[in-house]
């Protein structure tokens, strides 16, 4: 059986003697070479081209990110597990760009270790549950984000449900009728969600509504 060719490149001796111990330990894993930097990483994938780099992010002379982009422009099929911990977060995202496909923390079991090389080998993504969590998180806050910034969010539920009727194609009077609220309260609903809209006709209206899926053809 072929064995997963590996590189592991950790400025901090300790830690990389140790991944290098653990890794000889499975004999479907054979370490290839070891560096401290990303310049010496670049030279050695070159030499060896190994299937998995498991790549730290803070190192001298050439940093992750910067090993990544190179790694990933020459050796498209190498893949890049990086050594992250939880200060790293915000390298995290400009790393996934520039082409790793997975984050391992330094806090992580060896079983760990072992399944992400695993996973990467055959072809998939893999996140420790730690880098995970706030992967998710920094998603959640995003995609709050940008609802809070679309106008559409910011109508009460009322202006909401007029605003579909509107778009529907019922008038003021038929709408007062079938929300059981007087003509004069709709019109003030109309008046407020189409300035929040920036709305000025009910062509307008009904564009606005098809784009965002409120209502179809």
């Amino acid at each position: 059986m072929r064995k997963i060719k590996i590189l592991v490149v950790d400025d901090h001796t300790i830690v990389r003697e140790g991944i290098c111990t653990l890794l000889g330990l499975s004999p479907e894993m054979e370490v290839v070479g070891e560096t401290s930097n990303g310049m010496e990483a670049l030279d050695m994938v070159r030499t060896f081209v190994p299937d998995v780099v498991l790549l730290d992010i803070s190192m001298p002379i050439m940093d992750g990110l910067e090993a990544t982009h190179r790694i990933c422009r020459e050796f498209p099929g190498v893949k890049i597990l990086v050594l992250t911990q939880y200060g790293d977060r915000e390298y995290v995202f400009p790393i996934i760009e520039a082409g790793a496909r997975g984050f391992i923390n330094k806090t992580a079991a060896s079983s760990e270790l072992v399944s992400g090389i695993r996973s990467l080998y055959r072809g998939d993504s893999f996140l420790s549950p730690s880098v995970a969590r706030f992967l998710v998180e920094d998603y959640q806050l995003e995609a709050s984000f940008r609802k809070n910034q679309d106008p559409y969010e910011q109508l009460t539920d009322r202006e909401k449900e007029i605003f579909k009727l509107l778009a529907e194609g019922y008038n003021t009077k038929e709408i007062a009728e079938m929300l059981v609220i007087s003509p004069k309260t709709v019109d003030g609903h109309k008046t407020r969600l189409m300035a929040k809209l920036d709305l000025h006709s009910r062509v307008e209206v009904v564009k606005y509504a098809l784009r965002k899926g409120i209502i179809r053809v």
